[in-house]
């Protein structure tokens, strides 16, 4: 009988999510999973590392452990902790509640999980449901453990990671897989002045909706199209065209 794989899971909705819950369930059809989430909700944080001040981590359930840390600090204290270095075959960042496209993953807890996994010679995946309301976790799980599932077969190219954004469609209605580009919005995003009860100000940071550019080819277009969109992230950040231009410079 073949060993199964080995996978860590996590995300940055926190431990309590539909969407940890949901994937946690589908991939332990064929895996083993192990789950280092954070105790709370830890969205938009990028791949900001606990660094200042000690972490806890606790056990909440067989194979479930609750940190009170970034996603990223999850991913390392799970691999390098917990798992005391055992490697994974993969690391898994998600369902996410909401989409993680175009520009917006530089800000995505869950897009950081699949890129500390990466930078550790991981195949690693980020899972996003582009939604915010009435969710279809049961579709998007389904599809998630059937893209995980060719991954583990085929693999991917080293130094990248996968950032997946499914359609809140139900599963039958998903028209298929697209391999896209990382897409472009117009950033029309506010920031709103209020005043507390005290009269003091305070700043809220967003509220509008995306304007994103439907452009063919890109993840925002797959996804408005009832595709799922699988990006491939290339963790050297380099701009290799302004890099020539650059050494011309008369520095």
């Amino acid at each position: 009988m073949d060993k199964k794989p080995l996978i860590l899971l996590s995300n940055d909705d926190g431990i309590r999510s539909d969407g940890l819950k949901v994937l946690y369930e589908k991939l332990s059809e064929f895996a083993d999973v192990v789950v280092v989430a954070p105790d709370r909700e830890r969205s938009a944080v990028g791949r900001a590392l606990t660094l200042h001040r000690p972490l806890r981590c606790e056990q909440v359930d067989e194979n479930w452990f609750a940190v009170d840390g970034t996603p990223t600090s999850c991913v390392y204290i799970g691999i390098h902790a917990i798992m005391k270095g055992k490697k994974p075959d993969m690391v898994i960042g998600g369902i996410n509640r909401g989409p993680n496209l175009g520009e917006d993953i530089t800000y995505s807890g869950t897009v950081s999980i699949a890129m500390e996994g990466a930078l550790l010679g991981i195949p690693s995946i980020a899972f996003s449901l582009a939604t915010f309301k009435d969710f279809q976790w049961e579709s998007a799980g389904n599809w998630a453990k059937r893209i995980t599932q060719k991954v583990l077969e085929k693999g991917i190219p080293e130094n990248c990671c996968l950032n997946v954004n499914i359609p809140n469609l139900p599963e039958n209605e998903i028209k298929g897989i697209k391999v896209t580009r990382q897409g472009k919005k117009d950033y029309t995003e506010k920031v709103e002045v209020r005043k507390d009860p005290w009269g003091r100000t305070y700043y809220w940071i967003g509220g509008e909706e995306p304007n994103w550019k439907a452009e063919p080819g890109t993840d925002y277009w797959a996804v408005k199209n009832g595709y799922i969109s699988i990006t491939p992230i290339h963790l050297d950040l380099t701009d290799y065209k302004a890099l020539e231009i650059l050494k011309n410079y008369e520095w």
